[in-house]
């Protein structure tokens, strides 16, 4: 995803995007098992949810979900933008229980802002996995614990930053890792329901330029979210990329979305005339909206991922 577009009333959602609260008393581990899926109740009623890494940060229901509970809008809609795309959230809070811990949560269904005539803002379910998805960020736990496979010897665990989306409304955009590329901040993501490692535009010029990137191949439709596919180039970087105890030697470049990849030279392009004067036009860059996305191809190296919300650390356990 590359950001999160207000189209409701402000003060309600600065009520609803503050800390969790006092009342959200639980245990301090959840552990997901692999695959995600957990039980919950939204209203009473039951539901399974799967707890996703690389989710936005309220509660996602399925259409069909949300039409089973007969679910009102409340006061805000939400528009989630991926690559200029729109998907538009219905939102309400309710109450939910997980296990014993009951707890209030913003939830978000498809649906379309009535009166709404853009095209680009459509209706559109996060992910038609069970009742729905949820991100690190909306479970009561302070500390959520992604099983993603079986540990093996000679894995090591690292800690990174954890930040969320930026701005006054940052955490409804999700919950990241941080790492610094030729003294840059970039926003990490981590989906392993996806297959590919993606990265944005203008996040995928600074990594060419730091690691040595080139394109190679034909751009291709890729899922990014909310069912929207964006065109990807596969990148090669001579020094693969440190992500805690990960390397990344490949990964796809979404050339058209935040930014211009523009710069980045093909693979068989043959050496610059000395003699030849290039003028590359840089825009202005706003790191929050840079996102590199780690996906099943790089992850299946990793048993865990655990997002600390006391120490503010993403920690991954690769090998």
């Amino acid at each position: 995803m590359t950001g999160l577009v207000l189209r409701g009333a402000v003060a309600v959602l600065v009520l609803v995007g503050s800390a969790v609260s006092a009342a959200d008393k639980a245990a301090p581990v959840r552990d997901v098992p692999v695959g995600g899926m957990i039980a919950a109740t939204i209203d009473g009623k039951p539901v399974t949810l799967r707890a996703d890494p690389g989710a936005p940060g309220l509660v996602l229901l399925t259409t069909a979900t949300a039409e089973t509970l007969a679910l009102k809008t409340g006061a805000l809609m939400l528009g989630y933008s991926v690559g200029g795309q729109g998907a538009m959230q219905a939102t309400t809070v309710r109450p939910m229980r997980f296990g014993a811990t009951q707890v209030k949560r913003r939830i978000g269904f498809p649906s379309r802002k009535k009166g709404e005539t853009n095209p680009r803002w459509i209706a559109r379910a996060y992910a038609d996995v069970g009742d729905g998805s949820i991100g690190p960020g909306s479970l009561p736990e302070p500390v959520v614990r992604f099983a993603l496979r079986t540990p093996h010897a000679g894995e090591r665990t690292v800690a990174l930053p954890m930040v969320d989306g930026g701005g006054l409304f940052g955490r409804l955009s999700g919950e990241f890792a941080q790492i610094v590329i030729a003294g840059q901040a970039v926003r990490v993501r981590f989906d392993p329901y996806h297959p590919r490692t993606t990265v944005t535009a203008n996040a995928a010029t600074l990594i060419a330029e730091a690691q040595g990137g080139t394109f190679s191949g034909a751009s291709a439709p890729v899922e990014i979210a909310f069912g929207i596919s964006r065109p990807v180039r596969t990148m090669t970087l001579a020094k693969p990329l440190a992500i805690g105890p990960l390397a990344v030697a490949t990964l796809g470049v979404r050339t058209g979305d935040v930014g211009s990849a523009a710069s980045i030279p093909e693979a068989d392009a043959a050496a610059p005339d000395p003699d030849e004067i290039v003028v590359t036009a840089k825009g202005k860059r706003d790191p929050k909206r840079d996102r590199l996305t780690l996906g099943a191809d790089v992850l299946d190296r990793c048993s865990s991922i655990v997002f600390d919300q006391r120490a503010k650390q993403v920690r991954l356990t690769c090998g």
